[in-house]
């Protein structure tokens, strides 16, 4: 009895033959390659592994294909930015909820320019890890063109606008911004400002064009670097104009949150004077008085589903392109206010 419950409860390579109705030795060629398996035979066994929620062990398939048994993750940013960035921690512990399942490791690793950036990508595929997760998508990525020349299994996070023989877990950016942005309209506001991130990233490009499609204000955009102290200084700017804007949105909430800060100094009231958004709802978000609105972005559900595209991919199924639905307004006290005349 207690071996019955534990075969309900963990599929075997059987239960996968069986469904798929191949051999088991079938279902082990189809997962190494060590030998020709057809496209047809290979689409049954996944989908058979897919519906019991049957994953090869990892020890096994990385002795029998001479794998590292690992995932990488390259980060090409400044350390101070990652320090605050609540986004990278919680995607982080996404993906590692999915590896520790199957015992696969994540090297991460943090790199100061592209030269390291590159040599980082190129270990990777010299046997460090097995396949890689990819962030801060670049409009035309340059990592894109090596990784292909590698041919090391990739999974991009992010709309990339090109064609890609790699997976993507792509998201919607700009509606969350056009619906904060009508939300702001119907308040009374027509001065509204945006601190972008990164205009060479995809996801900010995205949310910058969307301020533009829905405030048409060109003049009121500013791009910032994600880091508290360019929000900051964007905020300056914008307050100091001769006809300040009303609104301001950001393009994460640690910007955010140093504008909201900077504006209070200056003796303006959140949201009497200025309203503020931000995005990725950093977890302090909500503790400000007035708390600020923010859209909520799941890292940690965009780390499991990269993940487990991901290990499919390495295991030999077909990239393809997921759309996780996440990204949610989160509306709350600091846009709550009509909008002021400014003078």
């Amino acid at each position: 009895m207690t071996s019955q419950r534990r075969a309900a409860a963990s599929p075997t390579i059987s239960d996968v033959a069986r469904v798929a109705g191949v051999s088991k030795a079938t279902v082990s060629h189809a997962y190494s390659g060590k030998r020709t398996i057809s496209t047809a035979t290979k689409e049954r066994v996944f989908a058979a592994a897919r519906d019991l929620h049957w994953v090869p062990s990892s020890s096994a398939r990385a002795l029998a294909t001479h794998r590292a048994n690992a995932v990488g993750i390259v980060l090409a940013r400044q350390p101070e930015i990652l320090a605050s960035d609540t986004f990278f921690p919680a995607f982080i512990a996404g993906v590692e909820s999915v590896l520790a399942e199957q015992e696969i490791a994540l090297v991460l690793q943090v790199v100061a320019n592209r030269t390291a950036e590159e040599r980082a990508y190129r270990a990777m595929e010299h046997g460090r890890a097995d396949g890689v997760i990819v962030l801060d998508l670049h409009r035309d990525d340059w990592r894109v063109e090596l990784l292909t020349t590698l041919r090391l299994p990739a999974v991009l996070l992010g709309a990339y606008p090109h064609r890609t023989r790699f997976s993507c877990v792509r998201t919607d950016d700009a509606s969350p911004v056009l619906e904060l942005i009508a939300h702001l309209r119907r308040q009374g506001h027509r001065r509204i400002a945006h601190v972008a991130g990164p205009l060479d990233y995809v996801h900010s490009r995205a949310r910058a064009q969307a301020y533009l499609a829905g405030s048409g204000t060109p003049e009121l955009l500013r791009e910032g670097d994600f880091s508290a102290g360019s929000g900051r200084r964007a905020t300056a700017e914008l307050l100091a104009l001769p006809k300040r804007p009303t609104a301001i949105l950001y393009a994460n909430d640690t910007m955010a949150i140093a504008g909201y800060s900077y504006a209070r100094a200056q003796g303006l009231a959140i949201p009497d004077d200025l309203a503020v958004a931000g995005f990725d709802d950093d977890h302090l978000s909500e503790h400000l008085s007035p708390a600020l609105t923010s859209v909520a972005t799941a890292p940690r559900r965009r780390g499991e589903v990269a993940a487990r595209r991901l290990l499919a991919d390495i295991a030999g199924e077909e990239p393809r392109s997921i759309t996780v639905d996440c990204n949610q307004l989160v509306l709350r006290e600091s846009t709550d206010a009509p909008a002021r005349t400014t003078v």
